[in-house]
């Protein structure tokens, strides 16, 4: 029994040290994420830049800050997106909730979050299509927070994880689905 517990172990300790080198080679691009999540209640006043490459492929240039800024639509409403791979979700105000068509009732502010500016309370909803340029992206998960709470819209790992990739490289953050 002795001998196959150690055996077993021996297999998991091998798996577990070179499947991450396996998938580096085999798997989708590798992204390097170098976007620090900022305190939920700073000001973005810069204006988005963009450059489209080919369909299914977007480009953000990073601002003087070196955060990627973009104009996104959300369920075919416009709004400006700080691109966040520090947040798990997608993450809203009530007041861009409010103009996607949810309604204060429809939203049920029982989940905690953690953010930068400390604990609040949030509520799940599943936006139709998140797009920005010529990537789209449909059933991307998002959390609405109190509007005191979150002044911008952060556009997180709920949506990146459903495109083919994304890398940073030379102030430059390409999209692609």
């Amino acid at each position: 029994m002795l001998i196959r517990t150690a055996m077993f172990a021996a297999v998991a300790v091998v798996v577990a040290t070179q499947i991450p080198a396996l998938l580096e080679h085999t798997g989708p691009a590798q992204q390097e994420p170098v976007v620090q999540a900022p305190a939920a209640k700073s000001q973005v006043a810069t204006t988005p830049q963009a450059a489209s490459l080919t369909p299914g492929t977007m480009v953000l240039n990073a601002d003087g800050r070196g955060h990627f800024i973009g104009t996104f639509k959300l369920n075919g409403k416009s709004v400006t997106g700080l691109v966040d791979t520090g947040a798990s979700v997608v993450a809203i105000n009530e007041r861009t909730a409010r103009m996607l068509g949810y309604g204060a009732n429809s939203l049920d502010f029982r989940y905690p979050m953690q953010t930068a500016n400390g604990q609040t309370l949030a509520a799940h909803v599943v936006l139709d299509r998140v797009e920005i340029g010529n990537v789209r992206v449909r059933d991307v998960d998002a959390m609405v927070l109190r509007d005191e709470a979150l002044s911008t819209t952060l556009v997180g790992m709920s949506f990146l994880t459903k495109l083919k990739s994304y890398q940073v490289k030379g102030g430059s953050l390409t999209l692609a689905n």
